[in-house]
């Protein structure tokens, strides 16, 4: 029932983990994909990749926090596809520290790649989604927007704190865009294997049994287990939901 064929999409953040796996995704179900992210050796491999699935791949490298790299990536998507259907804002740094060890620096970076880049993202994709009266935007939060790790080795306010400042700009997106047929929701991952999470969280044997004690599913989550929902938000079958956020981490927030 997922109809993406000869969909644009774009994905920020696309050199490895959850940003890799859904141009995967994308790929599978037949759109075509524009892959951002900072390192291109990276990109250029995906790229061969997913062009092995017969659609059309353009890499471009792209950091989330300089606009005029953004303009200038978004503007060679549309010179090649003509067009972009779904953008999907998944670049995202974690800086680990409480407000009393961050430096400034490291909260601006939190807050430059999490919720500033998905800003200048969308200031250059929204225009075009309103030109042809469509559009789904995913934004991908975090569980730590909603809760918090106590252990101090795993504090970050800034992560969430910017991870929740996504979830506010995701309301405001879909409030103001729904009259031009344009969709934005967010999704709120808990523990997934990543770069991001592979030299840290996942080396903590320590942390990871007290997860997998906590959470009602007992493990982290899997490699794909994101595609399901995000191939629904970037689908015609969520045509009438917008502003909404998906929590999937194995009911780990409720309890």
């Amino acid at each position: 029932m997922i109809d993406i064929k000869g969909k644009i999409a774009v994905v920020t953040g696309a050199s490895s983990g959850l940003g890799a796996d859904a141009a995967r995704s994308y790929a599978q179900f037949g759109a075509n994909v524009a892959i951002l992210a900072r390192r291109k050796e990276k990109l250029d491999k995906l790229a061969e990749e997913l062009s092995n699935s017969g659609v059309e791949v353009l890499a471009i490298s792209c950091d989330v926090t300089d606009e005029e790299q953004i303009k200038s990536a978004i503007e060679q998507v549309i010179s090649k596809f003509g067009k972009i259907d779904i953008l999907l804002n998944n670049a995202g740094v974690a800086v680990r520290g409480g407000v009393h060890q961050l430096s400034a620096e490291d909260w601006d970076k939190s807050f430059n790649t999490n919720v500033k880049g998905i800003f200048l993202m969308s200031k250059y994709v929204v225009p075009h989604m309103i030109s042809r009266n469509y559009g789904k935007i995913i934004n991908v939060s975090s569980i730590n927007a909603k809760i918090a790790d106590k252990s101090e080795t795993f504090i970050r306010h800034g992560y969430n704190s910017s991870k929740a400042a996504v979830l506010g700009l995701t309301l405001g997106m879909a409030c103001s865009y729904g009259q031009y047929n344009i969709t934005v929701n967010s999704i709120c991952p808990g523990l997934f294997e990543s770069e991001m999470t592979e030299n840290s969280l996942f080396k903590s044997k320590e942390f990871l049994d007290f997860y997998n004690a906590t959470c009602p599913m007992s493990r982290p989550g899997r490699k794909g287990e994101l595609s399901g929902t995000i191939l629904y938000f970037s689908s015609d079958l969520s045509s009438y939901v917008t502003g909404q956020h998906i929590v999937i981490d194995g009911g780990l927030s409720l309890v």
